[in-house]
């Protein structure tokens, strides 16, 4: 069996911005040894500004020694140099002889062909002391001071400042860059989101994310809307269970109350016996239509669907319609045909046009059509009831859908509980449809939206 290709992370994820974090890190990290290591070991290889000083000093002395006291000259000179320098101090001329009386011994002419200039770098690991040649500065043909480097002036001698700098110091501050940039990245959005978790959790459901977290486009910003959505959700829930409560209780007060002036009556037996009877349907009616909205505003799983023929469905409505309200079924057209078949679920279609189709009845002249009709567009069908009520205002198309209202003198006829409308919307939207409604001139039409069969 072939395993499915696994596909790369987006281009905005948080996977590349973690990538090029750590390889910048790397890469930073190995230039700075590179780079730097060189150039402190540069630095440690050659002679500072002072001991050019003092030893181009020098040179000028012994040549000014030379050009006034000629051998002598430079024997007192060497004379008050040995006093202040510990190392060897010599003055050559350019057959590389000493112009002092004294000459070079066999092992002191060695030496003069391993000497260094003044400007060459000196080697921190050579056991032995380099010797420097610094000709004369204002006649190098006449002659060269030779000395043996003093040791105040040898290289490296801090270069444990350096190792410190180089293996230490800056590789704790890169680190503790890259950790401030691990901190921006990942866990101060982490305790943004850990802050909201916990005003949710103290009930403050109506705080929200910052648009700078819920905009980014990485998996965190993805975790970020999600987490967004849920509190508004459940925000909306918890609002609407709470409407649902106080509009519940505010609507059982009503045959509560003549409940109340029933039993205080003097009726008969069986007049009170009707009236309680009727009060009672009336209390569950209104009970299981407010916990069956309940529910559908809660459940937020799609309905299963399966493949409903609009007509046969609108046929077995209109039998039930008219024998509940005693109209004629030729008040109630159909002007589809066979070829309209939806993808829903039949139960709750069904009582979601039933709704539809008993509030255009009530809302309808005696002698008013109420049309079913509608057309395919795309992968949907639009279906729409229109009735002869009059309509509303247009600014009632959208609150009509709100449970428990009811635009009293907005059109003829009572009864109903306001839910009807509300327990159709949510019922249509669970099955991938919708429901709006807009005034046609004579009345009103209440449009459905419903995906159509697959073939």
């Amino acid at each position: 069996m072939v395993e499915p290709r696994k596909k790369l992370p987006g281009r905005h994820s948080l996977f590349w911005k973690l990538a090029v974090l750590l390889v910048g890190f790397c890469l930073l990290m190995i230039w700075l040894s590179w780079y730097w290591g060189r150039y402190i070991e540069t630095r440690n290889a050659y002679l500072n500004a002072e001991a050019h000083q003092v030893l181009n000093g020098y040179a000028a002395q012994a040549e000014q020694a030379w050009n006034t006291g000629g051998q002598r000259g430079i024997d007192q000179w060497l004379k008050q140099v040995r006093l202040q320098e510990t190392g060897w101090v010599g003055v050559i001329g350019s057959d590389l002889q000493s112009l002092g009386s004294t000459p070079l011994t066999r092992e002191q002419s060695q030496r003069l062909t391993f000497m260094r200039g003044i400007d060459w770098p000196m080697s921190t690991r050579q056991k032995t002391v380099p010797w420097l040649k610094i000709a004369f500065p204002g006649n190098p043909d006449a002659g060269s001071l030779v000395i043996e480097l003093p040791e105040r002036f040898k290289p490296g001698r801090y270069a444990w400042i350096g190792q410190i700098l180089t293996n230490g110091l800056i590789p704790a501050l890169f680190t503790l860059l890259l950790c401030v940039g691990l901190y921006r990245l990942l866990i101060r959005p982490l305790n943004q989101l850990r802050e909201q978790a916990n005003a949710w959790r103290a009930d403050r459901l109506s705080s929200r994310l910052s648009p700078q977290m819920t905009e980014r486009r990485d998996e965190l910003g993805e975790l970020n809307r999600a987490f967004d959505h849920m509190a508004a959700r459940l925000h909306s829930t918890v609002q609407v269970q709470q409407q649902l409560l106080r509009d519940l209780s505010h609507e059982l007060r009503t045959p509560l109350s003549r409940l109340r002036v029933a039993c205080d009556s003097e009726q008969t037996l069986p007049e009170l016996r009707e009236r309680l009877s009727r009060e009672v349907d009336g209390m569950r009616r209104l009970v299981d239509d407010t916990l069956q909205l309940a529910w559908l505003d809660t459940e937020r799983e799609k309905l299963p669907g399966e493949d409903i023929q609009v007509v046969a469905l609108w046929e077995m409505l209109v039998d039930d319609a008219c024998f509940e309200t005693c109209w004629p079924s030729r008040q109630l057209r159909c002007d589809l045909d066979g070829e309209c078949w939806v993808s829903g679920h039949l139960n709750t279609l069904a009582q979601a046009l039933e709704n539809i189709l008993r509030n255009a009845i009530r809302h309808s002249p005696p002698e008013g059509i109420v049309r079913l009709d509608g057309r395919r567009e795309g992968d949907d069908w639009l279906l729409w009831l229109e009735d002869q009520g009059g309509g509303i205002d247009g600014g009632d198309l959208e609150r009509i859908f709100a449970p428990f209202i009811r635009l009293d003198g907005a059109r003829p006829g009572d009864g109903g509980f306001g839910l009807g409308l509300s327990i159709a919307r949510n019922s249509l939207r669970l099955q991938g449809g919708d429901l709006w409604a807009e005034n046609t001139g004579q009345g009103l039409r209440m449009i459905m939206r419903l995906p159509a069969r697959q073939a």
